[in-house]
């Protein structure tokens, strides 16, 4: 969002004024803890981190082209916009956020501002909890409210009926508002995955031995006394607690012996464990699990066939309904305008699109204009 100290801009994000400027109906608040998802997922745990950002970073360095009635053109004002959004951000920045938000919230949203003479010069990304939408007498959203500082501001559609804010989301199969992200699918993995570390680090502040018991065993009945008890507590814990005392020995008198309560690492098979957590949270969030260095069938030519596997079946799905969500959203503004991926400009996918135009190469049945076509770069 952008101020002047005079005064706001009229294409300034409408999001920085914060006030209520309608009455549309109450906002749909999201029924999930996206703070405490994020927090816990991609914050604490490593694999979600890399997974979020695996996917993000690839998917946003997809370059991407404007077609107009077929033709590309670099020329067109959409183009422009596409390539600086807005003065903070570039567009590779911008597309990052969008994903991240998909992947953590199931959420995204990119707001357009402008003047009178350029009714879209801007796009700006919205933070996915900020946003709630606001549903309409039909039940469609009919506005979104942002909301930040106790304050809010409602965003509703123009009066021909196109939205300044482009929501883009993932299926939820119970929820006609808002997507289900990754994140959340691969909550109880992740609760494992960062039990597993705790329990770890807890068992090496305890000089990596299991838990365990001392038995008096005394005959007759006796029992130790009250200062006995409290004495040898405080033994234990001064000679025998904490890392700096692994491999201490201890020696046990009158009638004391040590009793194992819990399993140990190896009867836990922890390590399988760990590694079983991690797999899980890789599927939900469609990476590989040999591109996160988790130990497998991790051969070079299964790493390959790996990134192959990730572009073809996560990162290229998210782009293509990306763009495909622009161009329509975009389309009421730049008429004739289509946004497509250059996939000849992603190194990733030069393999497939070599053998593509071999193929085309041999149809000798198709003309020059057919080939170009099929092959996504028009006429």
């Amino acid at each position: 969002m952008r101020w002047s100290l005079w005064g706001r801009e009229a294409k300034a994000s409408r999001t920085g004024r914060l006030v209520a400027l309608s009455h549309l109906g109450r906002p749909r608040w999201t029924p999930r803890n996206y703070a405490r998802l994020a927090e816990e997922g991609f914050a604490r745990n490593p694999v979600t981190y890399r997974c979020v950002r695996l996917v993000a970073e690839a998917a946003a360095s997809v370059p991407l082209a404007v077609f107009v009635d077929g033709e590309r053109r670099a020329d067109h004002p959409l183009a422009a916009l596409l390539a600086r959004p807005n003065p903070e951000q570039g567009w590779a920045e911008l597309l990052e956020a969008l994903y991240v938000g998909l992947q953590t919230a199931g959420n995204a949203y990119v707001e357009a501002t402008g003047d009178g003479e350029a009714p879209t010069s801007e796009l700006w990304s919205l933070r996915p909890d900020r946003v709630k939408v606001v549903p309409g007498p039909n039940g469609w959203p009919a506005g979104y409210e942002y909301a930040v500082g106790g304050r809010s501001v409602t965003i509703a559609r123009r009066s021909d009926g196109w939205s300044p804010v482009l929501h883009l989301k993932l299926f939820h199969p119970t929820d006609d508002h808002y997507g289900f992200p990754p994140l959340e699918a691969a909550a109880f993995a992740i609760d494992v995955h960062n039990a597993s570390g705790a329990w770890n680090k807890a068992l090496l502040d305890n000089a990596a031995r299991p838990s365990g018991a001392l038995v008096y065993g005394a005959r007759g009945g006796e029992r130790l006394t009250e200062a006995q008890f409290e004495q040898l507590k405080a033994e234990l814990a001064e000679a025998h607690a904490g890392a700096a005392n692994a491999g201490r020995p201890m020696l046990l008198e009158g009638g004391l012996d040590w009793k194992p309560i819990s399993l140990t690492p190896a009867e836990m098979d922890f390590i399988a464990g760990k590694h079983a957590a991690a797999r899980e949270i890789a599927l939900a969030f469609g990476v590989p699990p040999q591109l996160l260095g988790i130990p497998g069938d991790a051969t070079y030519a299964n790493y390959r066939e790996a990134n192959v596997a990730l572009w073809r079946q996560t990162i290229m799905p998210l782009v293509q309904r990306t763009t495909g969500a622009l161009s329509g959203w975009l389309g009421a503004r730049f008429p004739g305008c289509r946004v497509a991926p250059d996939l000849e400009g992603t190194p990733a996918l030069a393999a497939d699109r070599e053998a593509l135009w071999a193929r085309l190469e041999a149809a000798s049945f198709l003309t020059p204009d057919e080939r170009r076509r099929m092959a996504g770069v028009g006429v």
